[in-house]
């Protein structure tokens, strides 16, 4: 049976242009990211600029986990939404946003919550899972099924002014022969004070930020992809945007 070489045509070639002239991406770079299946978790503050950018970028498939709708209060910042959608589905929303910006890009939509029934069955579809969402049951679950299925991880989260971004793959060993890092060896407990964090509805942040990470978040998927620099793996880089400082905490693995 003979298979289809994968190819980009004469639209994708000028629209990925800029791409395609960057030594470490080049050609077979944007073909790679063509074939590639990425998952994000929540079409939000962090979802929003992923999505667009992993869109911009040329991502062969994008899948979109969130069960949540569009509201009024999500417009200052969750920038994949428009005053048109409120009251419709975020998945909805988002793929009709990465459609308009790339036609090229398979949008899969799912409407739900991940849960222990769902998350394997869907995550074990993709090659690399973002996480974006707000609140830790789903970020253990995500980062323990991310380990399970053998699958990278790009984490990310939002304070008011602050943040925090970093990749993980617990599943590969180091080139000194240890085992990488789990999300548990950041946060090895869970607590009720993890479970209780402020929300931005409680605390509110501030409308840029959510920019900043996702922008750093969709940067990491490419590099995973293509192969270019230095993955954030071990290294937890937090950015405070009150006093424009970022810094780099590296960690190891525990277990």
């Amino acid at each position: 049976m003979n298979e289809t070489t994968p190819s980009l045509d004469s639209s994708e070639v000028e629209r990925y242009a800029r791409h395609i002239i960057l030594r470490d991406i080049g050609g077979p770079g944007q073909l790679k990211l063509k074939q590639a299946r990425v998952l994000v978790v929540g079409a939000g503050g962090i979802g929003s600029p992923v999505l667009q950018y992993l869109a911009a970028a040329g991502i062969g498939t994008i899948g979109i986990v969130d069960d949540d709708k569009v509201t009024l209060s999500n417009l200052q910042r969750q920038i994949i939404h428009g005053t048109s959608d409120i009251e419709q589905l975020k998945v909805d929303s988002a793929e009709a946003g990465i459609t308009q910006l790339n036609p090229h890009v398979n949008v899969v939509s799912y409407p739900l919550r991940l849960t222990q029934n769902n998350a394997r069955d869907i995550i074990s579809q993709y090659d690399i899972i973002v996480d974006g969402s707000d609140n830790f049951e789903t970020r253990y679950l995500v980062a323990d099924t991310c380990l399970v299925e053998k699958k990278p991880l790009i984490t990310a989260a939002l304070g008011q002014f602050d943040g925090s971004i970093t990749t993980i793959k617990g599943y590969e060993k180091s080139a000194q022969g240890q085992l990488n890092p789990t999300f548990r060896c950041i946060f090895p407990e869970r607590s009720d004070s993890l479970t209780v964090l402020p929300t931005c509805s409680t605390a509110g942040i501030i409308a840029s930020l959510p920019g900043i990470i996702g922008s750093m978040a969709a940067t990491e998927v490419i590099r995973e992809l293509t192969g270019f620099g230095s993955d954030l793996i071990g290294r937890l880089i937090l950015i405070d945007t009150y006093h424009m400082r970022f810094e780099t905490i590296k960690y190891k693995r525990n277990t």
